[in-house]
């Protein structure tokens, strides 16, 4: 089973100015979790999701960095990344009205790929059902729509 990504939401080359506030980016990223979940899935959902956005979404992270002492430092998102929580509902909504714009980039994390240990079992029952509950959502899209989809959603504690 593969999936397609025909359209790239992302950043082309001379689109990327690392010396630029974060709110005057074209693009604006955020992580909705439910609320409900305890610290330890919450963070290995968040996790989970931002390793997919990474690799999805180009021009992403920024250059690594160097210190002093010549130690290197992998680049991190350059244009933020904000966590918010949501209750399970209101996660479900918010990632079908993402879903449904090509400009939006979404990548979820249903609640089963919690609890199933192998990956070919997790494909299986998710190709087997219609209507996934998730525990968290990645969006990367226009900075008005995102802000449109979280703009009552508060911080994660």
């Amino acid at each position: 089973m593969s999936v397609d990504v025909t359209e790239r939401v992302g950043f082309a080359p001379d689109e990327i100015e690392t010396g630029a506030h974060t709110r005057a980016v074209r693009l604006k990223w955020v992580v909705v979790v439910d609320k409900s979940l305890p610290a330890g899935r919450a963070a290995n959902a968040v996790a989970c999701v931002t390793a997919a956005t990474a690799t999805a979404v180009d021009g992403l992270l920024g250059p690594a960095a160097r210190d002093r002492s010549g130690t290197d430092h992998p680049g991190i998102p350059w244009i933020g990344c904000t966590v918010l929580a949501a209750s399970a509902e209101e996660l479900g909504a918010i990632r079908a009205k993402a879903g449904s714009s090509a400009e939006i980039y979404v990548a979820d994390m249903p609640a089963i790929a919690q609890s199933i240990r192998v990956y070919d079992d997790y494909l299986d029952h998710v190709a087997g059902v219609d209507d996934l509950p998730y525990v968290a959502v990645s969006i990367v899209g226009p900075r008005n729509q995102v802000d449109r989809l979280v703009r009552r959603l508060q911080l994660m504690p």
